[in-house]
């Protein structure tokens, strides 16, 4: 009996640890990637505004092609959405919506394999007389306690490689 007391005693310890250690954990998670195309900005913007054209540069929209779709508004204008449902793990199911279109900003909705949102962007600038730089950047707060993950797990290099990928596929997309 003293040995499961001690057991029960030590799981408890470990759980306070652990929310306490939390508290002190930040819940901000930005995450930024680029890369330069060698095509006028104007031509890049237009392609990346259409966040159907996702389907053919975004990590996340190639880990499953057979993902059930749902698309609500204008494509390439402010409102529109974006829903996607997958049984893939890493896929999920979530919703995004264009906020803004000056530069894309997404709010993003994940419903599962977790309930959080997220901001993205996709921001384009000169870099040259026909080339642009593109940035793809990512923002959420993780929720406490769940924030005390960020210590085991590096997010910027899980979500940051995703997201240089797909800046890639979009170049060799773009320059075809």
């Amino acid at each position: 009996m003293k040995i499961i007391k001690r057991i029960f005693l030590a799981i408890i310890f470990l759980i306070v640890l652990i929310l306490i250690v939390a508290l002190f954990v930040n819940k901000d998670c930005s995450v930024e990637r680029e890369v330069t195309i060698n095509k006028p900005k104007q031509d890049v913007f237009n392609y990346i505004k259409m966040v159907k054209n996702q389907d053919n540069y975004s990590v996340w929209n190639k880990m499953d092609p057979k993902m059930k779709k749902d698309y609500k508004g204008e494509d390439g204008t402010e409102g529109f959405v974006y829903s996607w449902d997958s049984d893939q793990k890493g896929v999920g199911k979530g919703e995004q919506t264009i906020a803004k279109i000056d530069d894309v900003i997404l709010n993003l909705h994940f419903f599962k394999p977790f309930d959080n949102t997220a901001r993205a962007y996709l921001a384009t600038s000169s870099a040259g007389d026909d080339s642009t730089k593109v940035k793809w950047g990512f923002h959420t707060k993780m929720p406490y306690p769940f924030n005390v993950m960020r210590l085991f797990e590096d997010i910027d290099a899980k979500i940051g490689n995703d997201l240089q990928t797909g800046l890639n596929n979009l170049k060799k997309e773009l320059e075809k």
